[in-house]
């Protein structure tokens, strides 16, 4: 079972869109899913319903370059074989993001955490924490420098080494879906596919108003802008819910010096990878970390 899976199971850590009370009735909304976490999609437009049918049509392609669960996906065949002949262009850019991402980050994104990740998961799902030792062994099939990526082939350089794009893909299906409604000459769309990306302002006229925290009530406005959250505690392995599912890459071990990280900058993508690595960094390493990001901490 991979991250979104759970997430997805156990309600997830993205938040869901808060739309002004004046919206116009006739506002367009559609509810599906996206790599398996709810998604949604608010549109005023005189050819909503097309549109949003074009873009339901764009996430399905998405879903067949970067899910887990899909057999023939690019990921599950580069995972089974160990390299990519001919990868499609969204997943050399999606890749480029995540080195961009690993190095500013200094290890503490690395989509190759999924041998280690299914480690954890087989363990609890038969009651029990792995051994160090297989932690350990997991560990040394981790590492983003183990992975090569040119546009005629992507490959690993180790066998056993897998990657999960759980932590950064629906951030990017909806940077691409909020490309495709501009294309479209869409000005005014709140796109959630996990993570929310707002183009324009919403019906009301007023900022696109996302929730991060509805019991504290914290809200956030948004325009032209993305925004990712996640929470280490936000899916657990065990019933108990003590151990996180975000695992640090550099030590093998669950990790989360907070209990939710949002992040707002102008790439879903972008904010979706710093989200899931800024819950296992400092304030300190944050700031230094975070660029022309807005992050909240939590």
């Amino acid at each position: 079972m991979k991250r979104r899976r759970v997430l997805s199971i156990l309600a997830g850590v993205a938040a869901m869109p808060v739309v002004g009370a004046r919206a116009a009735p006739d506002i367009y909304s559609w509810r599906g899913v996206a790599l398996g976490a709810e998604a949604r999609i608010i549109l005023d437009h005189p050819d909503a319903e097309g549109l949003v049918a074009g873009a339901v049509t764009e996430i399905r392609r998405l879903e067949n370059i970067f899910s887990l669960y899909i057999g023939d996906s690019e990921l599950s065949r580069l995972n089974r074989g160990g390299f990519l002949s001919a990868p499609s262009f969204e997943m050399v850019e999606l890749l480029s993001i995540c080195a961009s991402i690993n190095s500013s980050t200094a290890g503490a994104f690395d989509p190759s955490v999924q041998a280690l990740w299914s480690l954890y998961a087989r363990s609890y799902a038969r009651g029990h924490a792995p051994a160090d030792g297989e932690i350990e062994e997991a560990r040394e099939l981790t590492g983003f420098r183990y992975v090569n990526i040119s546009p005629q082939r992507i490959s690993f350089e180790k066998r056993g080494v897998m990657l999960s794009l759980n932590g950064i893909a629906q951030g990017y299906i909806a940077d691409k879906v909020a490309a495709y409604f501009r294309r479209g000459g869409v000005t005014s769309v709140l796109v959630n596919t996990g993570e929310i990306t707002g183009l324009g302002l919403a019906p009301d006229g007023q900022e696109w108003s996302v929730s991060i925290d509805e019991e504290a009530g914290e809200v956030v406005p948004l325009s032209n802008r993305a925004i990712a959250t996640s929470a280490p505690l936000g899916t657990v392995f065990d019933a108990q819910g003590t151990v996180g599912h975000i695992l640090d890459p550099r030590t093998g071990y669950p990790g989360g010096s907070w209990q939710r990280v949002s992040v707002i900058c102008n790439s879903a993508a972008r904010a979706d990878g710093l989200s899931t690595a800024f819950c296992l960094m400092n304030q300190n390493d944050i700031e230094l970390a975070k660029g022309n990001t807005t992050v909240i901490l939590g």
